[in-house]
């Protein structure tokens, strides 16, 4: 007789995986009337975003902080003191045809970023070589990283203090290569919280525009990809709590503003006289005396496309800094209206954002099979909240000894 033998399965699933996917501009203007993810994850909110561009909305969904908490506002500050550009002016006598080409800008701020060991995002964009070593660039560390925050912490932080095994996306990776590293993560279990970010609907929307045919067939992709990873999580995780979400909207922009020819056509010189960075929907100015400051003001204000923002409105946009690193005087464009050439381009794109944030191409949004979102998320940085929530949630409950299961 053979004796009866009992089969001990040594597989235990992980009760829960947190898994949060940012995919940049996927704002509640794009998605309240699509379809996106309702099958698996039907409940859906608007969350304000910040002002600014990613590089303030990234930090802030990332440290649960606000810009004047984190530091972490527009990328170039007028400080030529600490500039670490200087090197780079002798290019002003090079010809502006070669100078201006985005294929030269894009091969020079790959090799300057590798000199001056640059771990976050790091654009030369349309800096004028003849001004730039009166700039600082002001993400220096990857706010995707333990320690990347100008100041405070970030989930990252947390997540390594707390010994949480995670994935966090490669910047430098395509969306696919990030796909794909996260999928093989998740078919062996080895992560407990998981951040992939998505950017390619961001760069779709600058050049064709919030209304193109384009922009629905990609959220399909991206639905196809986020199905394809909760697949690949389900032979080791009971749960999956899915949180997808975005930054900010996109704006079409319809008209342009010349701004940088009104402000060079006054009798002031740059860098005697004041300093200034034309962003795509802003410029921010430093004056170094009181006619300069007058005649620039007195310019702004006969410019109908937009406004300057005084200090009381941005204290209550959480971007007024005591020390002004950012800019003394801070002009916003209307949305809708693009200011080019700027610093950022010489030429128009279809759409941007880094608007006002109650304008309607502002909002952000959140979509998660969770039954509820928790009344206090009504913000971008309140998905920080989210994330250290459910991260600690999955250090509970998957360090708990595994049930054994018998066959």
């Amino acid at each position: 007789m053979f004796a009866q033998c009992q089969f001990i399965s040594l597989h235990a699933m992980k009760p829960i995986l947190p898994l949060f996917i940012m995919i940049d501009a996927m704002g509640w203007e794009i998605i309240r009337n699509d379809p996106f993810l309702k099958d698996i994850a039907p409940n859906r909110q608007r969350l304000d975003s910040v002002f600014g561009y990613s590089s303030t909305c990234v930090p802030s969904i990332l440290s649960g902080g606000w810009p004047d908490e984190h530091y972490n506002w527009c990328y170039f500050v007028y400080d030529p003191e600490h500039s670490p550009f200087r090197f780079l002016r002798p290019l002003r006598w090079l010809p502006k045809a070669l100078t201006s080409r985005r294929i030269f800008r894009r091969w020079l701020t790959k090799w300057v970023k590798s000199r001056l060991s640059y771990k976050g995002y790091f654009d030369l964009y349309n800096i004028p070589f003849r001004h730039i070593h009166l700039y600082d660039f002001t993400e220096k560390k990857s706010p995707l990283q333990p320690g990347g925050m100008n100041r405070g912490s970030n989930i990252f932080d947390l997540l390594a203090g707390q010994g949480i095994p995670y994935f966090v996306s490669d910047p430098a990776q395509t969306e696919e290569a990030n796909l794909a590293a996260l999928t093989e993560k998740l078919r062996t279990g080895q992560v407990d919280f998981a951040f992939i970010y998505w950017p390619g609907l961001d760069g779709l929307l600058h050049s064709v525009g919030n209304e193109s045919p384009q922009i629905p067939a990609r959220l399909r992709v991206y639905e196809r990809w986020i199905k394809d990873l909760l697949a690949a999580a389900r032979g080791q995780y009971r749960t999956v709590r899915l949180y997808a979400f975005s930054d900010h909207g996109m704006a079409n922009c319809n008209e342009y503003l010349d701004l940088m020819k009104r402000i060079e056509a006054l009798p002031l010189r740059m860098e005697r006289d004041y300093a200034v960075v034309y962003d795509s929907t802003m410029a921010r100015f430093w004056f170094f005396n009181d006619r300069a400051r007058e005649l620039v003001l007195d310019e702004l204000q006969q410019v109908t496309q937009g406004r300057v923002l005084l200090d009381d409105e941005l204290a209550r946009l959480r971007t007024l800094f005591p020390d002004r690193r950012f800019g003394e005087l801070i002009f916003l464009a209307k949305e809708g209206v693009l200011i080019v050439p700027s610093h950022m381009g010489e030429r128009p794109i279809r759409a941007m954002h880094g608007y006002h944030p109650s304008d309607r191409h502002s909002y952000a949004s959140l979509v998660t099979n969770q039954q509820e979102i928790p009344d206090r998320v009504t913000a971008i940085p309140h998905l920080h909240d989210l994330m250290k929530r459910d991260a600690l949630l999955a250090k509970d409950l998957n360090s708990r000894p595994p049930e054994i299961t018998t066959v």
